[in-house]
């Protein structure tokens, strides 16, 4: 043999036998194997749970995924917090394999801490679940697409949810029993109240224990009068109104210096000064505002207030007695509105976010991938297959009541597993039928629709899931956003149970102006017309 034909086999040799080592590498994992013995990759994770969620080692469904994926976690659970621990892991540089939660690692984040996040991109071939959600939902690439191309956090979807998160609810009993007709006006709405405070509305022959009127104090976001504004044609969407922040007629705006704010801020002045709202609404924490619409046995206790359902406002005893309404008119013949929250309620940025140090980043990454089928999914939403979902055996699936009879249907959701926390892809062709709650709200959701009908989320909503701010324009958003709201609550509740709005008024624009609200405009305005430009 020459020597030129020696080399080339000694190559080929080389590079069959490196070839060798990288597949047996590769299968070792692939079969889940970190030792000799084939054991379970193990990983470390965060995950960011309500305060009701039973510990990780009791969920079903969870035991499952890590061992369909070849991996074992090592979760640190953290219900409470986290924005505070979270600042102290990533300046410290040691953080775990995989974050899972709400936006659990945020935008600003990965721009802080460059190179501490892994970008799925080079993964993403081992994530076959995970790109069928991006080719099903293009939307949720774009949520979780950086500006400059990478992909370090991945959205959820969960399709189910209604077009908002704030439902209006009055007592029907408390109308039936006093001869009185649902409001559709601002005053119509104070004079039932009225009615609610002098004339014994629940009928216990106490004349002084109704609350006409309660909401979780503040002013935007969930369950709040913000909503009233529908009643003058505005849009709200809970994602930024909670800033007060809305798009009307293309232009990016803040109700917190619209007149149309101060008309309802009066209209509420009005109703407290009549004692007709809960005198505690600014100072009661939200167990203290839950527990006091529960009532007494089948006594109810509160008129009028907003929430996501009634079995959950309301408790599953007194929650009977209440309807929901369609958005109240500030004026008969108002055009109304409402705020539409679909892109809030059923999307989330940067649900589960890898470490760039991971040593097992194909683990990882089957184990994401193990988490976006659909059909796990549903139990990451809802609960395991057995206790919380029946598995019809024919491909479609139902959620099953609370084994508790005494516990709300909600609760159970938050108690058996990741709920609305976790990450996961529920496909629009999965066949799942949903629990009394969910089919309540849906249900409960019909007096909006008509409202609701009438948005066009592409010209009438602030598009906040899909726009991703520069570092510096982040930072300006955020501290300016503080000291407007430090401003604005403030003086909403002084307005509220004082009045004094129309004096004070015109310093409070300008206040306003000079805490940064207007360069926050500019700002969102620019991003708003560039987000349209690329659809």
């Amino acid at each position: 043999m020459n020597k030129r034909k020696t080399i080339a086999l000694s190559l080929s040799l080389l590079l069959l036998a490196t070839s060798a080592l990288a597949a047996c590498s590769n299968n070792k994992e692939a079969s889940g194997g970190d030792g000799e013995d084939g054991a379970p990759v193990r990983l470390t994770g965060v995950v960011i749970k309500h305060a009701l969620t039973k510990p990780l080692a009791e969920m079903e469904w969870l035991q499952e995924v890590e061992a369909k994926a070849g991996v074992k976690i090592d979760w640190q659970e953290i219900s409470a917090d986290w924005d505070q621990k979270k600042g102290t892991m990533l300046a410290s540089g040691d953080v775990p394999d995989l974050f899972v939660g709400p936006n659990v690692v945020t935008d600003g984040d990965f721009a802080q801490f460059q190179g501490l996040f892994q970008d799925l991109n080079e993964l993403l071939e081992l994530a076959p679940n995970v790109q069928r959600m991006f080719e099903e939902k293009p939307e949720t690439l774009r949520i979780a697409t950086q500006r400059d191309g990478q992909i370090y956090g991945l959205p959820k979807y969960q399709r189910y949810w209604p077009d908002s998160s704030t439902r209006q609810y009055i007592n029907q009993q408390w109308l039936d029993n006093l001869g009185l007709d649902m409001p559709t006006t601002w005053d119509e709405l104070y004079d039932v109240l009225l009615a609610f405070k002098n004339e014994d509305a629940n009928g216990n022959d106490d004349p002084n224990d109704e609350i006409p009127m309660d909401w979780p104090g503040g002013i935007g976001g969930y369950f709040n009068p913000a909503v009233l504004l529908g009643g003058m044609g505005m849009t709200l969407s809970s994602d930024v109104s909670g800033r007060g922040y809305f798009v009307e007629d293309g232009q990016v705006k803040n109700f917190l210096v619209d007149e149309r704010f101060k008309e309802m801020v009066q209209f509420l002045n009005r109703i407290y000064k009549a004692g007709l709202i809960n005198p505690e609404v600014f100072t009661s924490d939200y167990t203290k505002f839950q527990a006091l619409a529960r009532g007494t046995g089948d006594t109810a206790k509160v008129g009028f207030t907003w929430g996501w359902v009634a079995s959950d406002r309301f408790g599953e005893q007194v929650g009977p007695q209440y309807t929901s309404m369609p958005p109240l008119q500030a004026k008969p013949g108002a055009q109304v509105s409402w705020s539409y929250d679909t892109y809030n309620l059923n999307y989330g940025a940067n649900h589960i976010v890898m470490s760039a140090k991971s040593k097992h980043k194909e683990a990882a990454m089957r184990f994401i991938n193990e988490l976006y089928d659909p059909k796990v999914g549903i139990q990451v939403l809802f609960g395991s297959i057995g206790p919380n979902i029946e598995d019809h055996g024919d491909g479609t699936y139902s959620v099953l009541p609370p084994q508790d009879a005494q516990m709300d249907p909600g609760t159970w959701k938050w108690t058996s597993s990741w709920a609305d926390n976790g990450a996961f892809y529920i496909s629009d062709d999965i066949e799942l039928t949903l629990g009394k709650d969910m089919q309540e709200v849906l249900t409960q959701s019909e007096p909006l629709a008509e409202a609701l009908a009438d948005v066009d989320p592409e010209q009438d909503i602030y598009p906040a899931l899909f726009i991703k701010y520069s570092t510096p324009d982040n930072n300006t958003l955020s501290l300016n956003n503080t000291n407007v709201m430090n401003l604005a609550n403030t003086s909403f509740a002084k307005w509220v149970m004082n009045g004094g709005i129309e004096g004070e008024w015109d310093k409070y624009v300008a206040e306003a102006s000079k805490a940064g609200l207007d360069k926050n405009l500019d700002i969102m305005q620019q991003y708003y017309d560039e987000y349209l430009q690329a659809q």
